[in-house]
C-alpha cells in the first residue's frame, strides 16, 4: 500500500511542459478573463506549480479588441501614464483606448497587473499572444480551445 509523501516536490525549469491554449475574448467581461489567463501563465492551474518557476502555459487570445466591461467602466475607469516630468500625469479612458490603434492592450494591462513583478513575470508575460481579429500565426501548436464564456455565467456581457 501506497503512503502519503511527506516531502513538496518542486517542479525544475527543464521540466516543465509547456501547452498552447486559445480564446476567443469576444464578449467577455476583461476582469474575469484576465484572471482565468494570469491563472493559465502563471500554471496555477497544474498540480506541478512551482512559484518561483516559469511553469505556465502559452495563451493565444483572438478578437481581444472585443472585450467589455460592466458598469459604466467604460467611461469612467481611466489608465494613467507619467511622462517623467513635474505634474506630467496623463490619463485615457478605456472607451478611448478600445476605439485607438492598440485595443489588445486593455486586455494586456488588466494580465500584467495580476502577475508578478520583475524576471519571473516578464518570461510569463510573453507566453500571452494577443490578436485583434480571428486571425493569429500558432496554428503549428495545435492550441487548445478554452471556453471562457461556459465556465461561469458572468464572464459573458448580456449571459
Amino acid at each position: 500500500m501506497k503512503t502519503l509523501s511527506r516531502v513538496t516536490k518542486s517542479i525544475r525549469p527543464q521540466d516543465v511542459q509547456k501547452e498552447w491554449h486559445i480564446i476567443d475574448a469576444e464578449g467577455l467581461v476583461v476582469g474575469r478573463v484576465a484572471s482565468i489567463i494570469a491563472n493559465i501563465l502563471r500554471g496555477k492551474h497544474k498540480p506541478s506549480y512551482t512559484p518561483h518557476v516559469d511553469c505556465g502555459d502559452h495563451v493565444v487570445v483572438i478578437n481581444a479588441d472585443k472585450v467589455q466591461f460592466t458598469g459604466k467602466k467604460l467611461g469612467d475607469k481611466v489608465y494613467y501614464r507619467h511622462t517623467g516630468y513635474a505634474g506630467g500625469i496623463k490619463g485615457i479612458t478605456a472607451a478611448k483606448v478600445l476605439e485607438g490603434k492598440f485595443p489588445e492592450r486593455v486586455l494586456e494591462k488588466a494580465v500584467e497587473r495580476m502577475v508578478p513583478r520583475g524576471p519571473l513575470g516578464r518570461a510569463q508575460m510573453r507566453a500571452l499572444h494577443l490578436y485583434n481579429g480571428t486571425e493569429h500565426p500558432h496554428d503549428g501548436q495545435q492550441p487548445k480551445t478554452l471556453d471562457v464564456a461556459s465556465m461561469n455565467r458572468k464572464n459573458k456581457v448580456g449571459a
